[in-house]
């Protein structure tokens, strides 16, 4: 971790952190975190794409991470992450990049293709597919105690976290969210109630990491994270001459999914993978991980480098 340096840009007057390793003549590859996690997430596959020859290069979306927080949390948009990021490339010179997604960070990812897609190499995604606005909304049809309805509600989820310490809500939800059931509370329940107090670790996340993530949520609170995704998930964005009815990206796309993976569980959803999704993305693989969970990059690093440094090599800039 040390070989891992920490550098800072000035967006909008707020001071925006990536974490970066590797030469600067080498090729890009951005990843874009997911929730709950942060930069940190991407540790094992940075160091991974930069000892195969690339330059790796993962930000702290404002309000997460070491990034600075908003002044107005609640009026953040997936618009700001993404020109946050096309503001980091420039600065940096970068034109070209392979984009690489964690759960929501998949959706800046494709939002960053759809507006930037000269800039784009490749773009993989972990967990979270694409999904068109339509099968976003569809979500709403799940029960009202179906987590994404009850953080969508304001108030509800800084309730709910609000009984804790940052720590103990981190761990709660990476206990959660580690399990193939979709997390969906009872009546009278709250999400963080799904998960009992005595449960365990998953045997792949460290006290140090889960110290790590604490130390950084209390820090940034958890409002812009509330914010984006979960209160942005129906905003719409795509650039003022883009065809609803033309491929999302046409660049060579990669998903990977654990198949104990709690989203894979949604209904419909092995349906739109299998006959779906490839008219938004033509040139779109999938490969299924039988035993993997939500968080495969920290569950199975080196399953999840070698994926990663196969599609990148195939494609090379």
């Amino acid at each position: 971790m040390d070989q891992i340096k920490h550098n800072y840009v000035q967006v909008d007057g707020l001071k925006l952190h990536f974490a970066e390793i590797g030469s600067e003549s080498s090729p890009v590859v951005l990843f874009f975190h997911g929730f709950p996690e942060i930069s940190y997430t991407w540790r094992h596959q940075m160091i991974a794409v930069a000892k195969a020859g690339y330059r790796a290069i993962a930000p702290d979306y404002r309000g997460y991470g070491l990034s600075d927080i908003p002044a107005e949390p609640e009026k953040t948009s997936f618009a700001d992450l993404v020109a946050d990021t096309a503001t980091i490339l420039a600065s940096l010179a970068i034109s070209k990049v392979f984009v690489i997604g964690k759960d929501f960070g998949g959706m800046v990812g494709y939002i960053f293709a759809l507006f930037f897609p000269e800039k784009l190499a490749g773009i993989i995604t972990l967990g979270i597919p694409y999904m068109p606005p339509e099968a976003l909304q569809q979500l709403q049809t799940l029960p009202e105690g179906f987590y994404m309805r009850r953080w969508l509600e304001p108030g509800r989820a800084e309730a709910d976290f609000g009984r804790f310490d940052a720590k103990t809500v981190v761990r709660k939800i990476y206990i959660l969210f580690s399990n193939s059931e979709v997390p969906i509370a009872g009546e009278n329940q709250e999400i963080l109630d799904l998960v009992e107090p005595s449960a365990p670790l998953p045997s792949w996340f460290t006290e140090e990491d889960l110290e790590t993530y604490g130390a950084s949520y209390a820090k940034s609170g958890f409002l812009t994270a509330l914010q984006v995704p979960y209160r942005s998930l129906l905003e719409r964005i795509a650039p003022p001459n883009h065809d609803p009815n033309a491929p999302i990206v046409v660049a060579p796309s990669l998903f990977i999914t654990g198949e104990q993976d709690f989203f894979f569980n949604f209904p419909g959803m092995e349906e739109y993978l299998e006959n779906g999704i490839k008219q938004f993305l033509p040139n779109l693989e999938i490969i299924y991980i039988p035993e993997a969970s939500h968080f495969l990059p920290e569950q199975f690093p080196a399953k999840t480098n070698q994926l990663l440094l196969d599609f990148l090599k195939r494609n090379n800039y």
